[in-house]
Parts: C-alpha cells; sequence; structure tokens
C-alpha cells in the first residue's frame, strides 16, 4: 500500500481478528444470522490475504483469479438475499469490490512481481476505472460514517423482533448476536479496510 509495509501488515492484522470475530459470531444465532456472519469471515480473511505486504509474500499471478472466482461466487450467492435490502446487498457490493480489486490488481503483478495491494506503490500505472473505484470510494465513506455513528454513545439500536434487527438506517445493522457493538465494530473496520485498499488502485 502507499503507507509502506507497517500498514499493509496492520490492515491484515485488522481484517483478520474482523474474520475471527465473524467466525466465532457463526456458531450461534439464527440460520441467516450465521450464513451473515460466515460471508463477513470470509471477507475479513479475503481482505487480510490481499493486505499482506508485497515484501513479505509475493503471491503467484493464479491467485488473484482464484480471489476473482471466489468471490464471484459469494457475490452469486448473496445476489438472491440482496433483493430484500439491508445489510444483504452490501454483501453483494463487497464481493463485488473484492472481484474489481483482484481483477484490477492481475495485470500489476503480471507486470511487476509485486504482491498485493501493498505493491500498488509501485505499480502507479495499475488499476482500475477510475470511476467505478470513485464510486466504491463514495460508498465506503458512507458505510464507514454510518457505522462509526452508530458506535457513538446512545446510537445502539435495540433488535427489532423477527426482523433480524438491530439494523439502522440504510440496513447498516449492529447485529442481533448480543453484542451489537462489536459487530459494528467489526463492519466498520472490514469497511475502513475496503477503503483503504481501493485507495491503492
Amino acid at each position: 500500500m502507499h503507507g509502506g509495509a507497517l500498514t499493509g501488515w496492520l490492515l491484515m492484522a485488522l481484517c483478520a481478528v474482523s474474520g475471527a470475530y465473524c467466525l466465532l459470531r457463526a456458531r450461534t444465532g439464527t440460520p441467516q444470522e450465521r450464513r451473515t456472519a460466515r460471508a463477513e469471515a470470509l471477507m475479513g480473511f479475503g481482505m487480510a490475504a490481499m493486505a499482506v505486504p508485497a515484501a513479505a509474500l509475493s503471491p503467484p499471478d493464479w491467485a488473484w483469479a482464484v480471489y476473482a472466482v471466489l468471490f464471484g461466487v459469494a457475490a452469486l450467492r448473496a445476489l438472491l438475499p440482496a433483493l430484500r435490502g439491508g445489510h444483504h446487498l452490501h454483501h453483494l457490493v463487497g464481493s463485488l469490490a473484492m472481484v474489481y480489486m483482484a481483477v484490477a490488481m492481475a495485470p500489476a503483478i503480471t507486470g511487476s512481481g509485486g504482491g498485493g495491494h501493498a505493491g500498488h506503490g509501485a505499480t502507479a500505472g495499475a488499476g482500475g476505472l477510475p470511476l467505478l473505484t470513485g464510486a466504491l470510494l463514495v460508498y465506503y465513506a458512507f458505510y464507514v460514517l454510518g457505522s462509526a455513528g452508530r458506535l457513538l454513545p446512545g446510537t445502539v439500536l435495540a433488535p427489532a423482533g423477527g426482523t433480524g434487527g438491530g439494523r439502522g438506517p440504510g440496513g447498516f445493522g449492529g447485529g442481533t448476536d448480543g453484542r451489537p457493538e462489536l459487530t459494528t465494530a467489526c463492519r466498520l473496520t472490514m469497511g475502513i479496510g475496503m477503503f483503504a485498499m481501493l485507495l491503492t488502485l
């Protein structure tokens, strides 16, 4: 990343911890809540893998195709639930953003021998479509601001019975696992991570 190896390691650690917490959440709750937690764990671990600094690990060229396929399948799985709106729509956007970043990074890797998002600083010509990157940056900026706002005192919403509640405006939910503030903090962390990764394209 532009901020150097330290930034990449920090981002990797935050995303990995978020993914691990989501895996813990996947052990309890309703089937829908467990499915949501598994999707978020996949996102967290995928972001952690993509954030590893190039100096530490240079993934093979085919790794970016694997990322694209993996998150393409995740996007297909999120498509039908996303029609109901709420946080499912966010999962769809996130999965498609991961596919986009993997595809955008593939030429950079084959052209520079670098690794991951950490290699963006050395491959200024690599990247995606500026308009699409900008749209995703705007989306994640609003998502992060909305999530941060719900962590402020007095803004935690009580779960609504039978609706998968704890969901704020725009469907940016806090979760119903009994620790909504931790779930919101986890989602906030991954939103910041996605924003940071998109900045490097």
